[in-house]
C-alpha cells in the first residue's frame, strides 16, 4: 500500500499536466478544465471584477473617496478661515503696535516740550531769584554803609564835644566863665 500512494498521485498529476517541448527538454505545464495558465488568470480576474461590481465595491470606494475629499475640502476651508482670522489678528496687532509707537512718540514729544518749559521756567525763576537776592544784598550793604556813616558821625560828634569840653576846660576857667556870661547877658 505504501507503494500505491505515490503511483495514484502521479497518475492524477499526469492527467492535469500537459507535456510541452521547450527545445532542450520536455516539461509539464499545469492545465485546469483545458485552459492555459494565462487563461486561468484572465478568468480569475474577470470573476474578481464581476464580484466587485456585484457587491458594488467601486461605488463604496468612490463613496469613501468622495467622503474623504469632502473631509479634506472642509479641512482646507477651515484652514483658510483660520488663516484669514490669523491675518486679521496680525493686521490688528500691527495697527495697535503702530498706534502705540505713535502714542509713545507723541508722549515723548510732549515730555520734551514739558521738560523744555520746566527748564525755561526754572531759568527764569533762578534769574529772578538771583536778581532779588542781589537787590537784597545791595540793600543790606547800603543799610550797613548808612549805619557805619551814622556811627562814624555819632562818634565824631561825641569826640568833638569831648574835645571841645576839654579845650574849653583848659582855656576857660571860672573867671572866663563869668566874663562870658556877662557878655551874653549884656548882649540880650
Amino acid at each position: 500500500m505504501a507503494n500505491q500512494a505515490p503511483e495514484v498521485f502521479a497518475t492524477e498529476a499526469a492527467e492535469a499536466m500537459v507535456e510541452v517541448d521547450a527545445g532542450g527538454g520536455k516539461h509539464l505545464e499545469p492545465e485546469v478544465f483545458g485552459l492555459e495558465p494565462y487563461q486561468i488568470v484572465s478568468v480569475a480576474m474577470l470573476l474578481l471584477i464581476a464580484v466587485m461590481i456585484w457587491k458594488k465595491v467601486p461605488g463604496l470606494i468612490g463613496g469613501s473617496l468622495d467622503a474623504r475629499i469632502a473631509e479634506i475640502r472642509a479641512q482646507l476651508n477651515e484652514a483658510k478661515a483660520l488663516r484669514a482670522e490669523a491675518e486679521a489678528l496680525r493686521n490688528e496687532y500691527a495697527a495697535k503696535i503702530a498706534n502705540a509707537e505713535k502714542d509713545a512718540e507723541a508722549m515723548l514729544e510732549g515730555a520734551r516740550r514739558e521738560a523744555d518749559g520746566i527748564l525755561a521756567k526754572a531759568e527764569a525763576d533762578s534769574s529772578a531769584m538771583v536778581a532779588r537776592r542781589t537787590r537784597m544784598a545791595e540793600d543790606k550793604i547800603a543799610a550797613a554803609e548808612r549805619e557805619a556813616v551814622e556811627e562814624v558821625r555819632a562818634r565824631a560828634a561825641t569826640a568833638a564835644s569831648a574835645a571841645a569840653r576839654k579845650l574849653i576846660a583848659q582855656k576857660y576857667d571860672a573867671e572866663a566863665d563869668s566874663k562870658l556870661a556877662d557878655q551874653v547877658i549884656a548882649g540880650i
